[in-house]
């Protein structure tokens, strides 16, 4: 989650979790009330992956393409929640995640949702409370992702928080951790290898590392950090073929020699990530066009976080414009109901009631669609 005008981004504390959920939960409370069901956790009744029919979505040379072999675009929206709730000890969600509520980031014609998970939660490591971590974590991330592919949505599932050893994961850190990430990415990929509609992100935001660090791991900060390949090679080995979404370095926002340190993928369906916010150092059109077009020539380019933090639209309306006409995915960040200069927040109410950031960002899918990419745009 980005800071307000900072270059570096710091974990999220949990009293600040605890402060938000506070507020969260009272707002929760009265919008269940008025749609008469508004549950803070899915479901867990579903324990395996079940995507909607045609649900698919893979790698084909430099393209994400559907089931039909069709190129298309991921243009969705961040739901933050699922990374802390748990380790916070009081759900899986902060806020609904029922039907209604994603019935409402549907309705703003997206078609994928990524969803941030918790290595600790996950693998019911490090003290989580046992009732939302482990079995009964998987179970409700599981139901969670059923329920988006009903309304017909990816899921890009996302290693956000982690930690090494004894550590418990209550924010983001460096880069994936040796002792935990790659379990977590075998355990991961086995629940879900055979659901098609799924992405793989395999670390949300590397910072203060080298790019030899990001590929191959190191132990410069202090403990053994897992790299890319190593996460990669965990995914694979359980026989999942899904897309894997590869960061950059500088909190994401780097993908200047991305290219030289891939990892390799044996299934060659690896997805360039990219982050970007209105104070990050690449946030012009001139780095767009020098680090990111030749990166998206050679594999698919996903914008993975999207903002601003001034409470207007003005900064993502030039890049998403941009990212338009070269076929660019990007996914915004976050649909949850907080401050558009703190979070940024694109709504105020789980009912899909717009910020003065999100109005622009509904406002300009509503314009478009995923299968629009294929259009009068420029190919990359």
């Amino acid at each position: 989650m980005p800071p307000r005008k900072r270059t570096s981004r710091p974990s999220l504390t949990l009293a600040r979790v605890v402060l938000r959920r506070s507020i969260t939960l009272s707002a929760t409370i009265l919008l269940g009330l008025a749609l008469g069901a508004a549950p803070l956790s899915a479901t867990a009744d579903e324990t395996h992956p079940q995507p909607a029919g045609g649900l698919a979505v893979r790698v084909s040379g430099h393209h994400l393409v559907n089931g039909d072999g069709e190129p298309i675009r991921l243009l969705g929206v961040n739901r933050s929640g699922t990374e802390y709730a748990c380790v916070a000890g009081w759900g899986f969600f902060d806020g609904p995640g029922d039907d209604a509520s994603v019935a409402a980031m549907a309705s703003w014609h997206i078609n994928a949702v990524r969803v941030p998970l918790n290595e600790d939660c996950w693998l019911g490591i490090n003290g989580v409370d046992p009732a939302y971590s482990g079995a009964n974590y998987e179970n409700a991330m599981v139901s969670w992702v059923n329920l988006l592919h009903r309304h017909n949505l990816y899921a890009i599932l996302n290693l956000h928080w982690s930690a090494p050893g004894t550590q418990l994961a209550t924010g983001q850190q460096p880069m994936a951790d040796a002792d935990h990430s790659p379990a977590f990415w075998q355990s991961v990929a086995s629940t879900f290898k055979n659901d098609p509609a799924v992405i793989f992100d395999l670390f949300n935001e590397p910072y203060g590392i080298s790019w030899s660090c990001l590929r191959d791991g190191c132990n410069s900060l202090g403990w053994q950090s897992a790299g890319m390949q190593s996460l990669v090679d965990a995914v694979r080995s359980t026989g999942a073929t899904q897309p894997l979404m590869i960061a950059g370095l500088d909190w994401t926002n780097d993908l200047g020699q991305w290219l030289q340190y891939a990892p390799t993928d044996s299934h060659h369906a690896l997805v360039a990530s990219f982050h970007l916010y209105n104070w990050n150092p690449c946030s012009s059109v001139d780095c767009w066009n020098s680090t990111l077009i030749p990166v998206a020539h050679r594999v698919p380019l996903v914008t993975g976080e999207l903002g601003e933090n001034d409470c207007a639209h003005g900064f993502i309306d030039s890049y998403m414009a941009w990212a338009d006409a070269h076929r660019v995915s990007y996914v915004a960040w976050a649909w949850n109901t907080a401050s558009c200069e703190a979070e940024p927040a694109l709504i105020t109410a789980y009912d899909g009631t717009p910020t003065s950031f999100g109005i622009g960002f509904r406002d300009h899918l509503l314009t478009i669609d995923s299968s629009e990419s294929e259009g009068e745009h420029e190919t990359v």
